[in-house]
């Protein structure tokens, strides 16, 4: 999946990408055939730059009274190198890799064990065999720790994170909302709600229609500052959304359910695979629509979130009080394996939103979060439309786009779109979408067309195509 980091600046004004050819994708122009969906009048006489496919949110401000609420605090507790300490915490949790697992570590030490022993020039004690392998294992193994959020821990990621959070989820909220305008969610439960910036998102989407907001924190530090952002940054007062609870542990009763359950950054938090197995299947028994999950659009944040998106999707539960089937509704137009976890090495499927941040002296200019999401729901996929997703930002050139879709046969496509071999629709809808948008088409299998027909003739000349981007 596309990055920052993969656009470099060429001169004043001007941006180049690099291409990347994702390894075991196809170059649909060779080996598919792409068409506009005509099954359904999806236009309904709106521009082409308005076609239902574009899920894409301009950039994002939090909330005016959530803003004023967060500079309050830290004028009121004020921390000393806040913007450094801000900075470091925001890459800590960036870097951030997944607990390993006792099982991994036996067998790495194992490993370890037999390399040193395959040395002749070593001669080893049952003790100092030991040592040496507890000494390679701290050496080469990620130490993950728990964080204890007390109070300024609490301030101090309310300041690095509260609204990249709230960018993030509200744009998997308004993937909901689009593509399902008649939803209106009742109650939520945010799983690992922090600063509440799940609560204000999903308000700015379904405020007419939400009276019920449930925050699990085991925080006792981090449920006061949300409770207090929620009032404006005071102690006592009316909060500004009504309907909302705070508690440490999650509902006991397998029979409460909530429209939407969310969460968010959380499940990285949690220090084994069991721990993580037992709350997404809990967080799964609770949904009776939607089960939101967001993390770092890093392989790590990616990796968990498919492993949550399997174990649902396998329903390992022996008894279900829900028989409703589960599928996926953002982003994988399927339920077949990630195509991206299949590749060599593996790729993180990740998307991009714009925001403003809170406006505090060090942090002024607007910024992107990177996330990965997954969204499942209860019912049948032939409910929903099935569309590629772009996975990568879209390349425009002179009569004809590059797009790499995501497929909903579970492979990974390279489309060149141009407006003579796919049509003026599809073409049209191709050069205003963006990353993460879907796009209104039917991908369909058949023969490798003739030289003639193809835009790009070989690999040589799609290399050639992505020099020329650079060049031209």
């Amino acid at each position: 999946m596309a990055t920052a980091r993969e656009l470099r600046f060429l001169s004043p004004g001007r941006w180049c990408r690099t291409v990347r050819q994702v390894p075991g994708a196809r170059t649909l122009a060779a080996q598919a055939s792409i068409q506009i969906d005509n099954q359904t009048d999806f236009l309904q006489k709106k521009p082409h730059r308005k076609h239902p496919g574009i899920l894409h949110l301009p950039h994002l401000r939090l909330p005016q009274t959530l803003a004023s609420a967060a500079q309050l605090q830290l004028l009121e507790k004020p921390i000393p190198n806040m913007d450094k300490r801000v900075q470091a915490l925001t890459n800590y949790l960036w870097s951030r890799h997944l607990p390993v697992e006792p099982e991994e570590l036996r067998q790495k030490a194992m490993d370890l064990e037999k390399k040193i022993l395959e040395n002749p020039d070593s001669f080893q004690t049952e003790e100092k065999l030991r040592e040496a392998v507890l000494r390679a294992l701290r050496r080469t193994t990620y130490h993950w720790q728990n964080l204890n959020y007390n109070e300024e821990l609490s301030l101090l990621y309310m300041a690095a994170r509260l609204d990249g959070g709230f960018a993030a989820v509200s744009r998997a909220f308004h993937e909901i909302h689009s593509r399902i305008p008649e939803f209106k969610p009742q109650t939520l439960m945010d799983f690992g709600s922090g600063t509440g910036s799940v609560t204000w998102a999903a308000h700015s989407t379904w405020g007419q229609s939400l009276r019920e907001y449930v925050c699990v924190d085991n925080s006792t530090a981090m449920l006061n500052l949300a409770e207090k952002l929620l009032k404006g940054g005071l102690e006592s007062g009316e909060p500004y959304i009504p309907g909302v609870f705070f508690r440490q542990f999650l509902p006991v009763s397998p029979k409460v359910q909530f429209d939407i359950v969310v969460s968010a950054f959380a499940l990285s938090e949690l220090p084994s695979k069991a721990w993580r197995t037992k709350v997404v299947q809990t967080l799964w028994r609770k949904t009776n629509h939607f089960l939101v999950l967001v993390e770092n659009g890093t392989k790590a944040g990616h990796r968990l979130l498919m492993e949550a998106r399997d174990l649902v999707l396998k329903g390992t539960e022996k008894v279900s009080l829900d028989p409703r089937p589960s599928f996926v509704f953002a982003p994988c137009p399927h339920e077949l394996p990630c195509p991206q976890l299949t590749t060599s090495p593996p790729l993180a499927c990740s998307f991009s939103q714009a925001y403003h941040p809170i406006p505090f002296s060090w942090n002024k200019r607007p910024k992107e979060e990177i996330f990965s999401m997954v969204i499942l729901t209860r019912g049948s996929p032939e409910e929903t439309n099935r569309w590629p997703r772009l996975t990568q930002p879209i390349l425009k050139r002179p009569r004809h786009v590059h797009c790499h879709l995501c497929c909903p046969d579970g492979r990974m496509e390279h489309a060149v779109i141009t407006a003579r071999r796919h049509g003026k629709d599809l073409y049209r809808c191709a050069r205003v979408s963006s990353w993460g948008d879907l796009l209104p088409a039917i991908v369909s299998a058949q023969s490798p067309p003739s030289s003639t027909d193809n835009p790009l003739r070989d690999d040589k000349s799609v290399s050639q195509a992505s020099h020329h981007l650079c060049q031209s």
